[in-house]
């Protein structure tokens, strides 16, 4: 196995991680089971959530593409989210 495919295994097991993590602070309940095609905002994390999970995320990973990106993004599902933070990773 490449270093590549293990970072993306590593990016998406931290995000599927920390989203479960403040899902469940969030709203007291389980995390939905999350497939690339989940929509985020059908997920039942408000804005609120998602701003700490962008914040627990780059205490894990070490690094933000919101902030690192040149152009802004709003991933729609959890496939683009996943691809976002994967594109935008520091090199």
């Amino acid at each position: 196995m490449s270093d590549l495919t293990i970072g993306v295994e590593h990016v998406r097991a931290t995000i599927l991680g920390v989203f479960s993590e403040v899902y469940t602070g969030q709203t007291g309940a389980s995390a939905p089971e999350m497939t690339d095609a989940t929509v985020l905002l059908d997920t039942g994390l408000d804005s609120l959530g998602f701003a700490i999970l962008v914040t627990r995320l780059e205490e894990e990973l070490g690094y933000d593409p919101f902030s690192l990106s040149s152009e802004a993004y709003y991933p729609q599902t959890f496939g683009e989210f996943v691809a976002f933070y994967r594109e935008n990773a520091p090199r």
